[in-house]
């Protein structure tokens, strides 16, 4: 369905899940396009971030940020274009990074705006390689991974937008490269254009003997994004001085109730103590000091002109798709940086 100039089409939060978001979970809304005061712009979505995080923010819980109120917008980023502004710094055809979630129209005032130009090139990668999946990755290996030459870095998610950019920042530092991935395509992704060194499928009936053998000297980074049963596969093969940033824990972020593997926790904390090893979780934009952007920028966009960095996009058109995308995200479905365009 097509934007239009008067109707404004936003996705807020019907009903709080339990467990994977149902039909019942999101709603679309229509209702008129706002009109701007002194002090403010319009803006229009032209693309739309979806996030695993996206699942966290609907349950009423205490979290890094406020959840979604019910019957409130959606949150996510979004590149939209200034239809009109009564800003100073920002024209009609800007594009800008915003905050403003699932809808075809958001009113701004500025403060939480990144002006991108009337013409940037790939406008959809501020959501991805050189936003923030890059800079999550990027930060979270450089700042608490700490890689060093000859390091193994084992990466879950290797094929999403995050865990692909860690495994090639950590190739480009000299380090052997382990991807867990659902699937033998992503896996051949991983490897054949990514350059990883390996890549398992964390379905595989023998997926601990496979990464035991793909890591003979022991483990020493690795980047957590989903939890479950590859975090317990990697715990036995933990170095002295290994160091875990918590990225995310997809595969538990539907559950209904406690996990199966309440005994876990034993293993879990005996490893950390006995093996010495640096956990540590975080969020990007509340992590690390402005610096640390500043060095990704100029870092990756140098690594992308190189082609040292690769970066995969899934595009789906249409905003009455987002939650069916954001399920398969979620499900593991998805294949790259899954954004939605709008417009």
């Amino acid at each position: 369905m097509p934007q239009k100039p008067h109707l404004n089409r936003r996705i807020v939060l019907a009903e709080r899940p339990n467990g994977l978001p149902s039909k019942k979970t999101l709603k679309m809304e229509t209702v008129e396009v706002p009109e701007i005061n002194a002090g403010e712009v319009l803006l229009r979505t032209i693309y739309l971030s979806i996030d695993p995080y996206m699942r966290g923010r609907m349950n009423d819980t205490k979290s890094y940020a406020e959840p979604v109120k019910i019957d409130e917008i959606m949150t996510g980023q979004v590149v939209a274009k200034v239809e009109s502004s009564n800003i100073d710094g920002f024209t009609k055809g800007d594009y800008v990074l915003s905050g403003s979630g699932w809808q075809d129209y958001a009113v701004s005032d500025g403060s939480e705006l990144m002006n991108l130009g009337q013409d940037p090139q790939n406008a959809s990668w501020s959501l991805g390689i050189l936003g923030m999946p890059g800079y999550t990755a990027y930060a979270g290996l450089l700042k608490i991974g700490d890689p060093k030459p000859g390091d193994t870095v084992v990466v879950a998610a290797a094929s999403g937008p995050v865990g692909a950019t860690v495994g090639q920042i950590a190739k480009i530092k000299g380090c052997h490269v382990v991807g867990i991935a659902g699937g033998s395509k992503k896996c051949r992704h991983v490897l054949n254009n990514l350059g990883f060194d390996a890549c398992l499928d964390h379905k595989a009936d023998d997926f601990s003997d496979q990464l035991r053998a793909a890591c003979p000297g022991g483990i020493d980074i690795y980047f957590e994004n989903v939890g479950g049963k590859v975090l317990y596969s990697v715990l036995p093969l933990l170095n002295p001085f290994a160091r875990i940033p918590v990225c995310g824990v997809a595969s538990w972020y539907n559950l209904a109730g406690l996990p199966e593997d309440l005994d876990r926790g034993p293993a879990l904390m005996g490893t950390i103590l006995r093996m010495k090893v640096k956990v540590e979780g975080f969020i990007i934009f509340d992590s690390f000091p402005k610096e640390t952007y500043q060095d990704f920028i100029r870092d990756m966009s140098e690594w992308l002109d190189d082609g040292k960095v690769k970066f995969k996009e899934q595009i789906i058109n249409g905003l009455e798709n987002a939650p069916e995308a954001l399920n398969d995200v979620l499900l593991g479905n998805s294949f790259g940086k899954v954004v939605i365009k709008v417009a």
